[in-house]
């Protein structure tokens, strides 16, 4: 028997979602189908990660089929806790995605399908340890993402599908060329994509000047993750996108990005992060804060919510950049709390423009009389996305202030004749990111109000509130945020063993 298949049950996560595929397009269900699919998914990425800490910490359910051996690339499987986290954020959120989905009139079974092909993707590229696959996987996923748009979007959809496209396959080009180059800086004759086999090298000292290398991938994974100023595209791409695909792609698959410089620079190339850290706290700053201005001034929902996800990315880059493991735990956090915020935000703002046809703030308000569920999930969606204590972003927020305010080296000066301390830029981009706390607090809390509270426009008084699959999906949601905002330890044992020591 195949190695692959006998070993690894990961292949089952990757396989499942595509037979789900290959079955809504012969004719069976759509919804019902995707919606098994995603499920049996999720069932079996919580046996994974109820069965891994037994098996002790490292990468665990490996399997490796070799493709093209000469050049070092393989088929490999495998998964530590981080990894766990990623797939049981990829599992959640496509549940949620197609649990809230309205079937639409065109293509019912592309669209779904489509779904189950990012599903696929994704989970496919966190359980890669391959480097070739695990980018591979990540272009399988971005095209079913721009059908999705295209077909199926609102608004001007053509043109923020066309314009994700150019943006998006920049950044996969240009981080190709990183990752050519990581293969390239390493010994001759010991030449792998095996990320394990890399990170072990780099241990060893074998891998130098290699700080171009660094800036390919940082580039290239930054545009995919939309870092200033390569940010223009994500919030236009949301606002006209189905709910499901904004689900699925600002909840998961944008944090390919984050978790590849978590994953690949922060072990391999250490030291040249660290040389160039000023210039990203820079940009990431412009996350936080400039693209915090922007996202206050939006008059619509969906833009507001395309803006705060690309804010949000800015206190995960800041994770990323202090390269400690408090920071690099609270970063890989954030990408779990930021999925499952971001999911439910944009579930609910396709619930509400599937009833009331506007996300406009000057058409709507006083909804909470006529929907308090809704205005109830709201709200505890809004509050984890401000980072509320209770919920696993302020964890995972708390932990990047605390590991980022310690990076860098304490700046001491003379004044009067007196030592005095001064802020290093690690501190000053802290100081930074927690301002940016408040402006999250002003847009979401605002949006709040203008949405659910003051005066009703007597053509929203019959409106109907959450219930069936959506409001199940979103409890789903919201419980996870909870349990893990409470008890924070259940991601930190996962997550902490597979960083930096």
């Amino acid at each position: 028997m195949n190695p692959l298949f006998s070993q690894s049950p990961l292949l089952f996560l990757i396989v499942v979602p595509l037979v789900a595929a290959a079955f809504i397009m012969a004719g069976w269900n759509a919804r019902f189908t995707a919606l098994l699919g995603a499920s049996v998914s999720l069932f079996f990425v919580c046996v994974l990660l109820a069965t891994y800490p037994t098996l002790g910490p490292g990468y665990q359910f490996v399997s490796s089929v070799p493709v093209v051996p000469q050049l070092g690339i393989s088929f490999t499987l495998g998964a530590d806790g981080l990894s766990l986290v990623m797939l049981a954020l990829s599992a959640l959120v496509t549940v949620a995605a197609v649990a809230v989905a309205r079937t639409p009139e065109k293509n019912p079974q592309w669209f779904y399908a489509c779904l189950m092909f990012i599903s696929a993707g994704v989970i496919g590229a966190f359980a890669s340890v391959d480097l070739f696959f695990f980018y591979m996987f990540h272009e399988l996923a971005l095209i079913p993402t721009f059908l999705l748009i295209g077909i199926w979007g609102s608004g001007d959809r053509q043109a923020a599908a066309w314009k994700a496209t150019i943006y998006l396959a920049l950044g996969s080009f240009v981080l190709m060329l990183g990752l050519i180059g990581l293969y390239l800086v390493q010994p001759e004759g010991y030449r792998t994509f095996d990320l394990r086999r890399i990170t072990m090298m780099a241990e060893a000292g074998l891998i130098t000047d290699a700080a171009w290398v660094y800036l390919l991938l940082l580039t290239g994974f930054g545009i995919l993750v939309s870092l200033f100023p390569f940010h223009t595209w994500a919030p236009q791409a949301y606002a006209s996108a189905p709910a499901p695909a904004a689900m699925l792609h600002a909840g998961v698959l944008k944090k390919f990005g984050l978790y590849g410089l978590i994953r690949i620079a922060a072990p391999i190339l250490p030291d040249a992060v660290r040389q160039y850290s000023n210039i990203l706290l820079i940009l990431l700053v412009g996350n936080i804060l400039y693209i915090g201005y922007v996202t206050i001034a939006q008059r619509k929902l969906d833009w507001m919510l395309g803006y705060s996800s690309v804010m949000h990315m800015g206190y995960i880059f800041l994770g990323f950049a202090a390269l400690n493991t408090v920071s690099l735990t609270g970063a890989s956090m954030m990408l779990f709390a930021h999925g499952l915020s971001i999911a439910a935000l944009f579930a609910l703002s396709g619930e509400l423009r599937a009833r009331t046809g506007t996300l406009d703030f000057a058409e709507l308000g006083g909804l909470a009389k006529t929907m308090p569920a809704f205005g109830l999930f709201f709200g505890f969606a809004a509050m984890a996305a401000i980072g509320l204590p209770g919920f696993v972003g302020f964890a995972g927020e708390l932990l990047v202030f605390f590991g980022s305010f310690s990076g860098g080296k304490s700046l001491m000066g003379f004044a009067g004749g007196k030592e005095i301390f001064a802020l290093n830029n690690f501190q000053i981009a802290t100081v930074c990111g927690v301002w940016g706390v408040v402006i999250s607090a002003i847009y979401m809390l605002r949006a709040y109000r203008r949405i659910f509270l003051g005066t009703q426009n007597a053509r929203w008084s019959g409106l109907p509130d959450l219930a069936g699959l959506s409001r199940t999906a979103l409890t789903v949601l919201i419980t996870v945020m909870l349990a893990t905002g409470f008890f924070p330890q259940l991601l930190v044992k996962l997550i902490a063993p597979a960083l930096l020591p």
